[in-house]
């Protein structure tokens, strides 16, 4: 979220600032490291912070790992003889510094822990699918899916899961972009039953209070498009009345931080609204920017007891499609997520350092999508 600065007046702002940019360079969460734990069966390491670089080892499934640098939702991790960048939407922070001892629950290009499984359907939600020649991006593409094409799944392997479309092809696919069926674990007893994420209708939030906080404003533009020179603040302007509306229509009561470009409330004041009002939850919406070729959204939570089901439920609607890819969540050590007793989120949808990007999140249909998508994420947290 690094701010290109044209006038001194937003320096000095910015120098005050404790939303401090998310960049390579200035990790979210860096320095001494700390302690997390893996949550999937098993869960691939790689050289760069990338799901298309390679893969140097795996991790099982419970595993603790030191994390030492955050990447745009990659953590870059170290458990015994491993070391390199997994996807941080996996990991659970268990404590502030790293002690515990990792032997034995990494190795180096180790075989990874598959499950069979039969009997299962899903749907593709996708609106184009990739099937591989294995559990990775590195494989050849074998074939592809539609939204809506029906597969049997085979066995899983970490995120992927081998499918069998209905022509006869046999691949592997990412998991998160299959939905409405269950399949049985062959390695467990066979009345065990492991179902496959389903895509829900978002319900009622009739009467939750949510405050919507579009970042920036007045004499700080935030960001500054590099090929069309788009402001951020009007973006996340326009972006949260979108928001508001789809909340509204939801039966939520809505309270926006500010509703004018030349308005810009302190970081404290955005914080203390919601705790003077009584708010439920509170949502910040941002556009990202980094020195390297990256795209997609970005969904930042503080606290693992507050935060963590509001990001990923957002996270979660951002994923199933609204014009760019999700990068998944990550640690944001940020005032207005730190400071707020309510459950929060910041949530950067889209880079306005890439001109793809840029092309993109102008477009009113784009800001319509995304904010439906925060809207839907907002409503499964209240309804799970």
């Amino acid at each position: 979220m690094r701010k290109k600065i044209h006038t001194a007046v937003l320096a000095a702002c910015l120098l005050t600032s404790s939303l401090l940019p998310v960049l390579p360079s200035s990790p979210a969460y860096a320095a001494s490291g700390y302690t997390a734990k893996v949550y999937a069966n098993s869960l691939n390491v790689r050289s760069e912070p990338a799901a298309s670089a390679t893969i140097t080892g795996t991790l099982a499934g419970g595993a603790l790992v030191t994390v030492t640098e955050d990447q745009h939702g990659w953590l870059k991790v170290r458990a015994g003889s491993v070391s390199g960048w997994v996807a941080g939407y996996y990991l659970k922070r268990t404590s502030g510094s790293s002690s515990a001892s990792t032997s034995g629950s990494a190795s180096a290009k180790a075989p990874v822990r598959t499950s069979a499984v039969s009997s299962g359907t899903a749907v593709v939600t996708a609106s184009s699918l990739r099937m591989r020649g294995g559990a990775g991006t590195g494989y050849e593409v074998v074939g592809s899916l539609q939204s809506g094409n029906k597969v049997t799944i085979l066995s899983r392997q970490g995120e992927w899961t081998r499918v069998r479309a209905a022509g006869g092809t046999v691949g592997w696919v990412a998991s998160q972009y299959l939905s409405g069926g269950t399949a049985r674990n062959l390695n467990t007893a066979a009345s065990n039953t492991q179902k496959v994420s389903v895509v829900r209708k978002s319900g009622s939030i009739r009467g939750k209070l949510i405050i919507v906080d579009p970042g920036h404003g007045g004499l700080d533009p935030g960001m500054l498009g590099t090929t069309y020179n788009t402001m951020e603040k009007d973006l996340t302007l326009q972006t949260s009345l979108y928001l508001r509306d789809y909340l509204s229509a939801k039966g939520a009561r809505v309270e926006m931080t500010r509703t004018r470009g030349d308005q810009k409330p302190s970081f404290s004041r955005r914080v203390q609204l919601g705790q003077q009002l009584g708010a439920d939850a509170f949502v910040s919406i941002h556009y990202n920017s980094s020195p390297k070729n990256v795209s997609g959204t970005l969904t930042f939570f503080y606290s693992e007891q507050n935060d963590i089901r509001l990001a990923r439920a957002i996270e979660t609607r951002l994923g199933q499609g609204i014009g760019l890819r999700s990068n998944g969540l990550s640690f944001g050590n940020y005032h207005i997520l730190r400071e707020n007793p309510l459950p929060s989120t910041l949530v950067e949808l889209g880079f306005l350092s890439n001109p793809y990007d840029e092309s993109i999140v102008r477009k009113a249909a784009y800001q319509r999508k995304a904010a439906q998508a925060v809207a839907d994420g907002v409503a499964d947290y209240f309804n799970n």
